[in-house]
Order: structure tokens, then sequence, then C-alpha cells
């Protein structure tokens, strides 16, 4: 039993301290839409995601997805556009 309680706490933890880590990620590389490095350019995309929709982003957005080549990111960004627009209609 004793040992049940110690790994929830640990997974409990693990998943405060992964979601510490991811928040403070995408706040770190809210700028780096364009990086070279897939993981920040997906921090760029989850921290726009927060973000309210305005012309702006949905300009941007499209921009992006004309440049970007990695399906999983395309998909993201598309989604992200569609919620936006549909947010401004």
């Amino acid at each position: 039993m004793r040992a049940r309680h110690a790994f929830a706490l640990g997974l409990a933890l693990g998943a405060v301290g992964g979601y510490v880590w991811w928040t403070r990620e995408q706040a770190r590389h809210r700028q780096a839409l364009y990086h070279r490095t897939p993981l920040r350019r997906l921090a760029a995309l989850g921290w726009l995601s927060g973000q309210a929709g305005s012309a702006d982003a949905v300009l941007l957005l499209r921009e992006y997805l004309e440049w970007e080549q990695n399906p999983v990111l395309q998909r993201r960004a598309r989604r992200l556009l569609a919620r936006f627009e549909h947010a401004l209609a």
C-alpha cells in the first residue's frame, strides 16, 4: 500500500513538473514559429493557441502553413487557424 502511494505521488509530481516545464517552454519560445527545431515551433504554436484569435494571428498562421514542412505541425496549425477563423466569423 505504501509503494502505491509513493508511486501515485511520484506520478502526480511528474505530471505537475511536466506541465510547468511545458508552460515555461511555450512562453520562452513564443517567437520561435520559424525556428529550425520542430519542438520550438511546437512550443510557439502552443503559446499561440492560448491567445485570443485575431486577424494578425490568422495571417501569421496562413503564412506559416505555406512555410511549414512537418505534417504534424501543419495539422496543429490548421486546427488552430480554423479555430481562430471560426472565432472571428
